[in-house]
Formats: structure tokens, sequence, C-alpha cells
């Protein structure tokens, strides 16, 4: 570790698309006192042509993320100074490098990021719009925010990326919102490129790959809220399926909260974690199923509904659970009886953790009543029935009634 008596080694700089004429005249003096310097792809265009100072090294982002991050951190104690776009802590380099240097090593000095520029240029108040990153990032990502009125900003890979995500709303449904293309916000060669996503995906107009995504919205197509209860069918499932209503009840159990990490044990189509995950707030889950038809399915769904970071562990609980990241909250959706199951799931959860188990069986139920005895907690009973066609007529079909044990990890013990 290096001393930090004498100041932070590294400054990351934000800059515009003017390049170096965008800078405050503070950071223009770090970057003519940099030792060494280190610029992004998308910036050797704005830079180019600009009176850089005399350095020791220029470094470039070329070789690969860790290559380069290997050298930024060997200069560890010397000036390195990171040229980046916009807002370096938002979706940027900046947010990527606080994982391995420490706050007091580092000195930001933003710019306007891509997102308050187009708020600005498009008047969305920036406190209403949703702001995701689909830069070197899946674009499933952009699936679980399509919904009716949004308004959502996106940070794109090049223009490849506007004409994927135009194709993905127009099968979503979500033809006639409207995409607003900004290129090069701030310099000499801005332009806005306005579209339906229909329209974009049928014409794929030429546009510049420095561009930033701004979707309005409009919708025919189905609905998937954000809040826990999906239809059934919204999931690709072999009928192990924790059926909606139960599905909404669980995920009210279970609590997510920011930053929080699953376990789904015995996830079978992964619903569970898929729906955790679609709570946001950097909520995190690990979806742990034994049957390959079954991981086949938690990948499409985790796709499909926009959750495609999910971590899928292929193996048999207990013996796969060993080695996994510890979690905040632990869900058992079925094989609570399993030899075992619940005595490694309890050893990894942490004092405080949260446990959620469901059983449909006598012999669960029984199992449940048992933990509950010595661990403490909350036994609930859920009976679900559905209307149905009986002849010409509507009666109730029943579903399988479930119990539902919730205990907290300390609270008697």
């Amino acid at each position: 570790m290096s001393d930090h008596a004498h100041g932070p080694w590294l400054t990351i700089i934000g800059i515009g698309d003017n390049g170096l004429e965008s800078l405050t005249p503070e950071a223009q003096a770090v970057v003519w006192q940099a030792e060494t310097l280190v610029i992004g792809e998308r910036l050797d265009a704005v830079i180019d042509g600009s009176n850089l100072p005399e350095l020791k090294r220029i470094l470039t982002w070329g070789a690969g993320f860790r290559e380069t991050l290997a050298e930024i951190l060997k200069l560890r104690g010397t000036p390195v100074t990171i040229l980046a776009t916009g807002d370096p802590m938002h979706f940027g380099i900046g947010a990527t490098l606080r994982r391995y240097v420490a706050a007091e090593e580092m000195d930001v000095l933003p710019s306007p990021s891509a997102f308050s520029l187009a708020a600005a240029r498009l008047g969305w108040p920036l406190q209403s719009v949703t702001q995701i990153s689909l830069h070197g990032r899946p674009l499933a990502f952009l699936n679980r925010h399509v919904l009716p009125r949004a308004r959502i900003l996106a940070l794109t890979s090049d223009a490849s990326t506007v004409q994927a995500a135009s194709v993905l709303l127009a099968e979503r449904g979500f033809g006639a919102s409207v995409l607003h293309v900004l290129e090069h916000m701030g310099g000499q060669h801005e332009r806005i490129l306005r579209l339906s996503a229909l329209e974009m995906a049928e014409t794929c107009p030429p546009m510049s790959d420095f561009n930033t995504l701004a979707i309005d919205c409009a919708w025919d197509g189905p609905i998937l809220a954000p809040v826990p209860g999906l239809p059934d069918e919204a999931f690709r499932h072999d009928g192990q399926l924790t059926k909606r209503e139960i599905r909404a009840a669980t995920l009210a159990q279970l609590a997510p909260f920011p930053n929080a990490r699953l376990w789904d044990v015995g996830a079978g189509c992964g619903s569970i974690a898929i729906e955790w995950m679609r709570a946001g707030m950097g909520s995190r889950a690990i979806a742990i199923e034994a049957k390959p038809e079954r991981l086949a399915m938690i990948r499409e769904n985790a796709e499909t509904l926009g959750v495609p970071d999910l971590d899928i562990v292929a193996g048999e609980a207990p013996a796969v659970l060993a080695g996994l990241k510890t979690p905040d909250v632990i869900f058992i959706g079925g094989g609570i009886s399993g030899e075992g199951l619940f005595d490694a799931c309890w050893a990894a959860l942490p004092p405080g953790g949260r446990l959620v188990a469901n059983a449909v069986t006598i012999e669960g139920e029984a199992r449940l009543v048992d933990l509950r005895g010595r661990h403490g907690g909350d036994l609930t009973r859920i009976q679900v029935a559905r209307a149905a066609p009986v002849g010409r007529y509507c009666g109730w079909k029943s579903l399988m009634p479930v119990t539902m044990w919730t205990v907290v990890k300390g609270e008697v013990e």
C-alpha cells in the first residue's frame, strides 16, 4: 500500500467532446503536470491535434483492461492522470478503478456526464429518467427497464447498439417508442437523430459510433412490471415454477435490499432469483440448480427479463454450496428435507441473515415445523385458488397449499 500523506497519486479527469478545451484551468494544470497519461479509445479523435505536454509515457486501454491496470498500479505513488469521457464515476473508469484503488489515492475531476448533457438537450428531468450502460454490456440489460411511459438514457458501445435496441423494442411491442440518438454532444459534430424504434429497425440509418441513446417508451405489448409477481407465462418452465401469487409473497418475505446477495437453492427456472434482481438496488443472486435442462431455462429467462448478470451455478446442493460468495439471504424452494441441505445453508448464512423456505409436501411441512421449534421464525400457510372453466360456468381451482418459514439468524439463538 502507498503512503497517502502527500495526497492522491491518481487523477481521473472527465473530458468533453471538444477535447482539452472542455477542461477547467485546474484540470488542464493537472494534465500538464502529469508524468503518465492514460487515454481511452474514444478519446483518440477528441484530443487529436491537441498540444499535449512532454510526458514520460502514454498508456491506452488497447492492450486490455487488466494489462493496463497492472501497468497503472506499478506506478503507484507517482503522478498518473487518466482522461475519460464525461463523469468517470457514473458508469465510467473511475467507478471501475475504485475496486482496486482506495478513495484517498484518487482525485476525480468530472465533466458533465452524457446523461446530464442528454437530459439538458431533451428537457427530461434527470431524476425521473432511468440511466443505464449498454457500453460493453449485454443488450439484455435493457429488457428490465422497458416499461410504459418510461424514459431511458443508455450509454452505447457504437451505432450497432442503437440498431439492436430498436429491434428489441419492436419485438417487445414497443415499436412506437421514440429513439433520440445524441451524437458528439458538446462537440463540433453534435447532432440528434430522432426515429421511432420501428423506423430505426427498418431503415438502419447511418449514425456516429460516439452516441448516447434516449428512449421515450410507447407500447402496445405486455407489461412486465418491476414489482414481484410476474405472470407465470413470462417464464419458460417445465411446471416446476413458484406460482405468481406465492412468488410475490415469497419475495415480500425475502425482502430485497441494496447490494444484497441471494442464494436461490434449487432454482428451477430461476423465477425467484430473477425477480429478486429485478427489484434493482444493486441486488445480486446466485441460482443453484442441478438439472441441465433447467439451467438452460434459467439462462433464457434471465436474458429475456433483463438480468443477464444472474450468477448460475450447476450442481447438487449442499455439496455445490461450498466456496460460493457469502449470502445475505437464502431461499430454499424445495428439498428442505434433503440430507444436510438446511444445515449447510444455515452455516453459510451470517448473523442477521434471512432464510425463507417453502414446502408443499407433508414431510416438508413437518421439517419446517421442527426447524421453527429449534430456530424460531414465522410459519405461514398460503392457499391460492384461481377461477377456471367448469362446463359452461366458472369455478375455483385450488393450487397446492404452500407452507412458508421465514427466519432471521440470531433472533432466537
